[in-house]
Order: structure tokens, then sequence, then C-alpha cells
């Protein structure tokens, strides 16, 4: 995460209390943040609350560079990526890990769309059913969420997929990996209350390109 000292400690105070089917550890990456968003963790950390581990990056290099130091950290056999925004309820976490736990599926996702349209701007809406379409196209999938940021997967499989990118564009390496190596992505529909970037947002068109590059040339390569 970067810069969100406003919405961390709420969003880890859910993680912390939230009633799971499995016994949780908590990994915190705070990405080269320049606002309060260290000295907020820092006082949590200070609490020593069970199974939270705070790790602070010097230099600011985007999510998936927060993401990859986050499954390195990892310790147990299922890792979740959760956004240090208040867009996800964590409380949700609990029926996404749940196919994991039964041995039905390596990787989850949850799916914004499949409890119907969110409230999001119509062009975020748009690019992303363009690149949900375009993942589906490239790797024979049919999911309808591929940019969601609760994907779930078993941690022998995270760490397999080799991951590189730095930003946004961990969103589709992700996905492209997983489907080149054969693994089927399974979805459940979550909640999601969209903010807008006066509120924080950080993604932008240009990572919409991004996205397309990355799912080509996972492709082809």
């Amino acid at each position: 995460m970067f810069n969100e000292a406003a919405t961390v400690a709420a969003v880890v105070d859910r993680l912390l209390t939230i009633e799971l089917p499995a016994p949780r550890e908590i990994i915190v990456v705070n990405d080269g943040s320049r606002d309060a968003t260290r000295s907020v963790l820092d006082a949590i950390a200070g609490a020593e609350p069970p199974g939270l581990t705070v790790v602070h990056a010097e230099e600011n290099r985007g999510k998936g560079h927060a993401i990859r130091l986050g499954f390195k950290a990892a310790r147990g056999t299922i890792v979740a990526i959760q956004d240090a925004d208040l867009e996800l309820d964590p409380a949700q976490l609990a029926d996404l890990v749940a196919p994991l736990l039964q041995g039905e599926a390596v990787a989850v996702y949850g799916s914004r769309f499949l409890a119907g349209t969110p409230d999001a701007p119509p062009l975020t809406l748009a690019a992303n059913r363009v690149l949900t379409a375009l993942t589906n196209t490239l790797y024979g999938a049919s999911l309808t969420d591929m940019e969601t940021c609760y994907k779930i997967m078993r941690t022998d499989v995270a760490r397999a997929l080799d991951l590189h990118a730095d930003r946004f564009d961990i969103e589709p390496e992700i996905t492209a990996k997983l489907l080149l190596a054969g693994h089927a992505i399974v979805e459940r529909p979550v909640r999601f209350s969209p903010r807008s970037r006066a509120a924080g947002k950080k993604i932008g068109w240009r990572d919409g390109f991004k996205a397309i590059a990355v799912l080509v040339k996972h492709r082809f390569s």
C-alpha cells in the first residue's frame, strides 16, 4: 500500500477481528509511503497484536512490488490480497477462502460483478470488462472480474508464478500465469464500494494499456 494513513488502521482492525475458518497471519506492506502511514503502522505494531507483521519498503515501487514482498514473507498455506482502502470489506474473506480449505480450488477470485454491476464510474466499468474479455479470449477462461483485488490462492502456487510486475500490471500477470499453469480460477461474488481519485484512487488509464500489453506478452511469449 502507498499513502493510506487514513484507512489502514481500520482495515487492520477488521482483519484482526473478523471471523475466519482458519488461523490468520496479517502481513502489511508499506510501499514507501510519504504520508503518516509508517507511524500509524508502527503504533499498531507496538501493541503487538497476534499474527501481525509489518514490512516497510523504503522506496515506493508500486502495488506489484508490495504483493511480491507479501508473498515472500507469508508463512501460511493460503495467501489473500487485501488493499488498504475500504473498497472491499475484509469480512468477505471467510467465504473466499472456503473453497481452498475444502480442497475444491487452488485459486479463488472475488468478483465484483457476480452480485450485480457495482456503483463505479462507467469508464472504469468499461475498462474492466474489456480487460476481462481480452483475458478470456486469449486464455480460454470465463472470468467476470480479472482486475479484482481479491485474489486468493495456495501459497505454493503463488510463489511458483515467478512474478515480476511492480505496479498494477501485477493483476494481469497473476491471472495470465495462473491460467498458463493450468490452474482453474473459481469466482465468488463480493460487495464493492469504490472510491474516487479525489479520495485516493491511484489506478489510471495508462495502467489499462499496460495490462493489455502484459496479457498479450505472456500469452505469446
